[in-house]
C-alpha cells in the first residue's frame, strides 16, 4: 500500500513552503501571490525510524533503507471550485488521486497576503470542505441515477449499492463529509473505494504558525484540533518557515541545536508522518540481513501473504510461512541467531497477523 498525501488549502497558506521543506526540494514555486503552483508537484520523503538504524547495526546490514511518504503539492483551492473557478476542476482532479489529505491551515497573522482578507482558520477549513463536498454531490448525482436504473431491474447487489449510495449523497447535502458514513462490510468498503469521493479520505489537519508559536501553538491551533477531533481526525502544529530553514542545515548536530534554540524537540515532518500513518491505519514491518536492512509500510491488520506482497507479488503468491521475531526481542536478545536460540522466532502462517516492528523472514515458491 501506498502513502500519498495531498497538501491542500487556500492559497498562501504556506502549502509550497511546506512541501519543499518536507522534500528538501525547489521543486514547488512558494510566491506571495495565488496559483503559483499549476500543476501538482511530487516528492518523496524518507520515514525516519530509529528502530531501523538499530536493526541494521545489530544484524551488520550493509545497507540501510527506509520506507517512503509520498507527498503531492496541489494548488490553492477558493471558493467556486467545484464550479471550475480559480482553475478548480484540475485541482479537485488531483485531490481524487491521492490516499490522504493534508489540510494546511493558516493560523498566523502577517504581511503575506489572504485570499480572504483576513486569518480565520475554521473559515477556511469550512470553505474548502464546502468544495470538496459540492464537487463530490456533483459526482456522486451522475452515479446514483445509474445505479437507479439498475437497482429497478431487480439487481439485488446494484439494489444495495444504490441505498449505500443514496446515504452518502444525503449526508453530504446535510453537510457531512462522506466519511462520516462507516461502511458497515467488505463491499461497503469497495463501493466507497470505487466512487473516489474527496471527502471519503482521511484529513489531518497541519497548523501553520509563526516562529515565535512553533512550540506552544496558539488561540487558533487549538480551535483547529477541537474541530478536528469532532470529526473524527488529528492535527499537527508546524511552522513552515522552520521546517524550510531545517531542510537547509545538512550537519543532524546543527540541526538539533536549532531545534532546541526554539524549545522544539523534532521537526515537524516526524510529527506529520506519525499522525499520517495513524488516520491511514499504517504500520511498519522490517526485512534485515548482511546486505540490507529494510523497513516496509503495510496496513494494520496486514496477514503476513499480504506484507510478503509488498516486497514482491511473487511473495505473495509462492507464501510458504514467515519466520517472526518481535522487534523487543530482536533487540533485546541481539539480533537472529540469538533470538532463534531463545525460542522467541516464530513460524507464522497465512493468518498470522503482522504485528509494528516484527523483524520477518519470508519462506516462499513461486
Amino acid at each position: 500500500m501506498g502513502f500519498n498525501c495531498g497538501i491542500v488549502g487556500l492559497p498562501n497558506v504556506g502549502k509550497s513552503t511546506l512541501f519543499n521543506a518536507l522534500t528538501a526540494t525547489a521543486a514547488a514555486q512558494a510566491a506571495n501571490f495565488p496559483f503559483c503552483t499549476i500543476e501538482p508537484n511530487v516528492g518523496r520523503v524518507i520515514v525516519p525510524d530509529t528502530r531501523l538504524d538499530i536493526i541494521a547495526k545489530i544484524g551488520g546490514s550493509a545497507k540501510i533503507v527506509p520506507t517512503q511518504l509520498e507527498f503531492v503539492d496541489i494548488a490553492g483551492l477558493v471558493k467556486g471550485a467545484s464550479k471550475g473557478e480559480g482553475l478548480g476542476n484540475q485541482f479537485l482532479a488531483n485531490i481524487r488521486q491521492t490516499d490522504a489529505i493534508i489540510h494546511v491551515l493558516r493560523c498566523f497573522e502577517g504581511d503575506v497576503i489572504h485570499v480572504e482578507g483576513s486569518v480565520d482558520p475554521i473559515r477556511d477549513a469550512e470553505t474548502i470542505d464546502t468544495e470538496l463536498m459540492l464537487a463530490d454531490l456533483q459526482s456522486l448525482d451522475k452515479q446514483v441515477d445509474n445505479f437507479a436504473k439498475k437497482a429497478k431491474s431487480g439487481d439485488r447487489a446494484a439494489k444495495e449499492q444504490h441505498e449505500f449510495m443514496v446515504a452518502i449523497k444525503a449526508a453530504l447535502e446535510a453537510g457531512k463529509p462522506a466519511r462520516s458514513i462507516k461502511p458497515a462490510n467488505e463491499d461497503q468498503k469497495a463501493w466507497m473505494a470505487l466512487l473516489q469521493l474527496m471527502t471519503s479520505k482521511p484529513v489531518l489537519f497541519v497548523c501553520n504558525v509563526s516562529e515565535e508559536e512553533a512550540a506552544s501553538g496558539n488561540d487558533w491551533t487549538k480551535k483547529v484540533a477541537t474541530m478536528a477531533a469532532a470529526q473524527h481526525m488529528d492535527s499537527v502544529v508546524i511552522c513552515a518557515a522552520i521546517e524550510s530553514e531545517i531542510a537547509q542545515l545538512g550537519d543532524e548536530a546543527e540541526r538539533d541545536e536549532f531545534l532546541s534554540s526554539l524549545g522544539l524537540k523534532e521537526p515537524g515532518l516526524n510529527k506529520i508522518i506519525r499522525a499520517g500513518y495513524k488516520i491511514l491505519g499504517l504500520q511498519t514491518y522490517f526485512t534485515v540481513g548482511p546486505k540490507e536492512a529494510r523497513a516496509w509500510t503495510i496496513p494494520v491488520g496486514a496477514k503476513a501473504p499480504q506484507a510478503a506482497g509488498a516486497i514482491h507479488t511473487d511473495f505473495e503468491k509462492g507464501f510458504i510461512r514467515a519466520e517472526t521475531i518481535g522487534y523487543d526481542d530482536f533487540v533485546g536478545l541481539g539480533g537472529e541467531q540469538a533470538a532463534k536460540d531463545a525460542g522467541k522466532m516464530r513460524q507464522e502462517g497465512k493468518d498470522y497477523v503482522v504485528k509494528d516492528g516484527d523483524v520477518i523472514l519470508f519462506r516462499f515458491n513461486v
